[in-house]
């Protein structure tokens, strides 16, 4: 589970880093970032609409992504700015990958947006 200080709950957020930040696909996942001139710490949300699948495998994908995004932030070979907003959305083939493609698919994603 990410750290409450790290969850990105507001809409405004949501909406400001898609429409801003850089961006970064792949066949599961479509990465945005945006980087802010704030004190506040890299927050992260999550996007998976129904297209995803039923609940059940919504909240599956949600979980996922959820302990990679704690991870790989925690992980050096990933340096994000210090008050990043990234988005993460799933996209329908998410639904059937398993944990190392996601891992996969959203390391090369934030690697591309950070560079």
């Amino acid at each position: 589970m990410l750290a409450r200080a790290h969850r990105l709950t507001d809409g405004a957020g949501f909406a400001s880093a898609v429409r801003r930040g850089r961006r970064a696909g792949s066949r599961t996942l479509v990465v945005h970032l945006e980087s802010l001139e704030d004190e506040r710490p890299v927050r992260v949300g999550f996007v998976v609409s129904k297209a995803v699948g039923p609940a059940v495998t919504r909240n599956r994908v949600k979980r996922r992504l959820r302990h990679l995004a704690r991870e790989l932030l925690s992980s050096t070979e990933t340096r994000l700015p210090g008050s990043a907003v990234l988005v993460v959305r799933a996209l329908p083939a998410s639904s059937t990958a398993d944990y190392a493609e996601l891992r996969s698919d959203l390391a090369r994603c934030l690697v591309r947006v950070t560079s």
